[in-house]
């Protein structure tokens, strides 16, 4: 039976020596974090990913201090998407949302208010930082793209268990 994407990545990260994953900041420059691990077990999002295309899982950044998520990445239909759309991070990691300029107006807006990046914009050098600093889930979506799950989660570890 060939191993799926979680599998190998769990069995990569056994067999690798100690730094293969060091120093990958921002995924592999096309926001959906490949060469990271996804976290294990997953956060309950309540059903938040349900209808978005590109979520496969939590990518591990709790080992950074600074993060990136691309926002406006393909996925289904059009650029209505972020990249990766679910990261995990340690309390004080400085997580960029960087605009690529495809799909249209966007924001980023987190629930009950936590964080706003304000009106959208559609431009390929906008960005957006927030700085986590208390564990939690923390949900946000794109305002102009809710309707085509234009979704994405910032889960807030204490530690590297989760």
């Amino acid at each position: 039976m060939k191993p799926d994407r979680r599998q190998f990545l769990a069995l990569a990260g056994v067999a690798a020596t100690g730094g293969l994953f060091a120093g990958c900041q921002g995924g592999n420059g096309d926001g959906d974090g490949e060469d990271r691990p996804f976290l294990d077990p997953e956060p309950n999002y309540r059903g938040w990913f349900d209808d978005v295309s590109n979520y496969e899982g939590t990518v591990d950044y709790r080992d950074e201090s600074e993060v990136s998520v691309e926002v406006g990445v393909e996925g289904g239909i059009g650029f209505f998407k972020f990249g990766p759309p679910a990261i995990a991070v340690s309390p004080g990691t400085e997580v960029t949302w960087e605009w690529t300029g495809q799909g249209g107006a966007h924001n980023v807006v987190a629930e009950q208010e936590r964080f706003d990046s304000g009106d959208p914009v559609d431009a390929d050098d906008e960005t957006f930082s927030y700085t986590f600093e208390s564990p939690a889930v923390y949900r946000y979506l794109c305002e102009p793209h809710e309707s085509q799950a234009m979704l994405g989660a910032v889960f807030v570890a204490l530690d590297q268990s989760g």
